[in-house]
């Protein structure tokens, strides 16, 4: 048996001289089970935010994309055959995409313009049309009910350009809008989706193709990663793949960063609350200055005596810790099937989302039980020479 663990869990339920001590205690307790089920539930409700971006990018972004490492425009079609014939594929398209100016009407702007040989219902008969963001829609009048064309304009990249007649450098594709895409501010304030015939037809070179996008039958994180690595030898080829992560860096890294600060912010008020097991260990030893006499004269040395009280803070924190671990387990589970907190005004959910994930949990314990620690030990060598 542990001589210290013992007599620590022995004083945790002993009852004290001096009532505050246990309202100390309980304070204490009950404030780390509080912070562990905060740290819990708001990690998986960043989960679940963040969930709700990765799969709008999902719904839009392929799973792993292939480009070449200059930037260049021409790609061979055996990239896109090879990756046909792959069984983990469940998808693969040809990709042109670049900047062009768009006209409606009297409205003008900038648009980016993808081109895919994917099915996306692009082709009727002869008649050439796409597929527009709606903030694009919005912003420039389009309305696919009405019989205006869309008109693109870009640079003649084989001739060059002439200042005396600057619409003779110029491609004019007029495509008609068929549907309208809402994914992301992104996606929705500058695509325009044409089959790639006619993105080459405008970007004035043909068979151009800037990417090959590929869509996996398991599109999880591990899947993947695991394709991109079988195919890690294009990269001597001088081709790139490109995962969501390296589609998006800046995104999934910001995404990082703020789950990240709200964890230390987070754990920077359970050690704030942690302090009162501070001045109630600090309480205690001064209670128990009799028993510590005792145990010194029974041979018990100075190892002893700091493990006993350790061990009495750290069991506060650690009981306190585990009942947030099953309230806030317990809360994020019933939001997450029942949705009992909602969200207000109009958004792509209805309550708000979570998302429960094991790594968070462990963090959480990992560092409330760490600060529980901590705490104790300093609290018991700033006190034991009183």
């Amino acid at each position: 048996m542990n001589l210290p663990l013992f007599i620590a869990w022995r004083y945790l339920f002993a009852r004290k001289s001096h009532n505050v001590i246990n309202v100390l205690s309980a304070i204490s307790a009950v404030g780390m089970a509080i912070g562990t089920a905060a740290l819990i539930l708001i990690l998986s409700v960043y989960n679940g935010f963040n969930r709700i971006v990765d799969e709008n990018l999902s719904d839009f972004d392929p799973d792993v994309r292939l480009c070449a490492a200059d930037g260049s425009y021409n790609l061979p079609d055996s990239l896109a055959a090879m990756f046909g014939k792959d069984p983990e594929v469940a998808g693969v398209c040809s990709v042109l995409e670049f900047e062009a100016f768009v006209s409606y009407g009297d409205n003008r702007g900038a648009a980016r313009i993808l081109g895919t040989d994917g099915d996306l219902s692009l082709r009727r008969g002869d008649l050439k049309l796409a597929t527009v963001g709606a903030g694009l829609a919005r912003s420039m009048g389009i309305n696919p009910s009405f019989l205006d064309p869309l008109k693109l304009y870009s640079p003649d990249r084989v001739k060059p350009f002439s200042p005396a007649n600057p619409m003779a450098s110029l491609h004019l594709v007029e495509v008609y809008p068929e549907h309208l895409i809402s994914v992301n501010a992104e996606v929705d304030e500058s695509t325009v989706i044409v089959p790639l015939e006619t993105a080459q037809e405008l970007f004035g070179i043909g068979g151009a193709c800037s990417s090959v996008d590929i869509r996996l039958e398991d599109s999880s994180d591990r899947a993947v990663r695991h394709f991109v690595e079988r195919y890690s030898f294009l990269e001597k080829q001088g081709f790139v793949l490109k995962d969501k992560y390296a589609l998006h860096p800046e995104l999934y890294r910001m995404m990082k960063m703020e789950k990240m600060a709200v964890y230390l912010i987070l754990l920077f008020v359970v050690l704030i609350v942690a302090l009162n097991v501070f001045s109630s260990l600090s309480m205690l030893m001064m209670e128990k200055r009799g028993d510590i006499g005792t145990l010194q004269s029974l041979g018990a040395d100075e190892t002893v005596v700091r493990r006993v009280f350790v061990y009495e803070g750290w069991l506060i924190s650690l009981l306190g810790m585990l009942a947030g671990l099953v309230l806030g387990v317990a809360a994020t589970l019933v939001q997450q099937h029942f949705g009992i907190v909602r969200m207000p005004g109009n958004y792509l959910v209805d309550a708000y989302p979570v998302a429960l994930e094991f790594r968070d949990v462990l963090l959480s314990l990992a560092g409330v039980g760490l600060i529980g620690f901590l705490v104790a030990f300093f609290s018991y060598i700033c006190n034991r020479d009183n």
